[in-house]
C-alpha cells in the first residue's frame, strides 16, 4: 500500500536543567493511506511527543519525517504551516476554540485561512454545516462554545479537522476528557471518516478506543517495542474481542 507518513530513525531530545532527556530514540514506523493507527504506552513513554514530531508541530532532533514523499525538515516555516492547514487535521484532548466565535465559525476558520481552499465563503459555511449535520450537532451551529456539551464540542473539533479535506488526522487523546458514551460517539465518527479514506494517527491509553483501529503501536521509554495488527474495523465488529486482544497483547508487552 502507498505510504502517507514515514518516520525514520527519529530522535527527540530535551535539555532540562542541563540534563539531557532522550524522549524518542531512533523511532521507525509508517502509516499507509487510509489506515487508522493507535499509539499506546505508559505515561511519559513519548506517545504525544511522537505525534507532535511526526505531524511537524515539533522539530525532531535527528531523523526524518516524510509526508506524502516530502521531508518535513526541508520545508520552510510557511510551507510547513500550509501543509498542516491544508493536508492535516488535528484533534486534541483540550478542545482549543475561540470564545468570541460561534461553533460553526470555529469550524470553518481553517477554511477561511486556507489559500488552497478556493470555495466561496458561502460554500465554506455550507460545508461546515454539512459536517455538523453528519456528526449530529447542526443544532449547535450558532451557539457559543460554552453553550454546548463536551461531546458536542469534541465532535465540532472533528468537523474543524475535516473542513479542508485533509489526507490524515492526528488526534492526541481525543476522548480523554469525555465520558464513555461521548467517547464511543466520537470514535464512531472517526471510524466513519477513516472508512471514507482519511488516515488517522491517534494517541490513546484506552484499549476500547484502540480497538477501533487497524493497527496498534506500543511505545515505552522512547522506543517502539512492538506493533499489533487488528485488521480493519467495521460496523458490527466484536468490540469486546478486539479490546480483549489488545489488553492481552499490552500485558505481554510489559504494560
Amino acid at each position: 500500500m502507498e505510504k502517507i507518513l514515514e518516520v525514520r530513525s527519529l530522535c527527540k531530545t530535551y535539555i532540562v536543567n542541563k540534563h539531557q532527556n532522550n524522549v524518542l530514540k531512533n523511532v521507525d514506523f509508517s502509516i499507509n493511506k487510509g489506515e487508522m493507527v493507535a499509539v499506546m504506552g505508559p505515561s511519559g513513554s513519548g506517545k504525544s511527543t511522537l505525534l507532535y514530531t511526526a505531524s511537524g508541530m515539533d522539530n525532531a532532533t535527528s531523523g526524518d519525517v516524510i509526508f506524502n514523499g516530502k521531508k518535513i525538515a526541508e520545508m520552510s516555516g510557511k510551507e510547513l504551516a500550509e501543509l498542516r492547514l491544508n493536508d492535516m487535521g488535528f484533534i486534541f484532548q483540550q478542545m482549543y476554540m475561540l470564545k468570541n466565535l460561534t461553533v460553526l465559525d470555529n469550524i470553518i476558520l481553517p477554511a477561511v485561512q486556507s489559500k488552497k481552499n478556493t470555495k466561496s465563503r458561502k460554500e465554506k459555511m455550507e460545508h461546515g454545516q454539512e459536517l455538523m449535520r453528519r456528526l449530529g450537532i447542526i443544532e449547535a451551529a450558532g451557539n457559543d462554545i460554552n453553550e454546548v456539551s463536551g461531546g458536542q464540542l469534541q465532535r465540532a473539533c472533528i468537523c474543524r479537522s475535516m473542513i479542508n479535506d485533509p489526507d490524515i488526522i492526528f488526534a492526541d487523546e481525543p476522548t480523554g476528557a469525555l465520558n464513555r458514551n461521548a467517547s464511543d460517539e466520537v470514535m464512531e465518527e472517526l471510524s466513519k471518516l477513516n472508512s471514507d479514506g482519511t488516515a488517522v494517527m491517534l494517541v490513546t491509553h484506552d484499549a476500547r478506543v484502540a480497538a477501533r483501529c487497524e493497527r496498534v503501536i506500543f511505545i515505552m521509554d522512547g522506543n517502539i517495542k512492538g506493533e499489533y495488527s487488528l485488521g480493519k474495523y467495521s460496523t458490527g465488529a466484536k468490540m469486546r474481542d478486539r479490546e480483549r486482544t489488545i489488553n492481552n497483547w499490552l500485558m505481554e508487552m510489559g504494560w
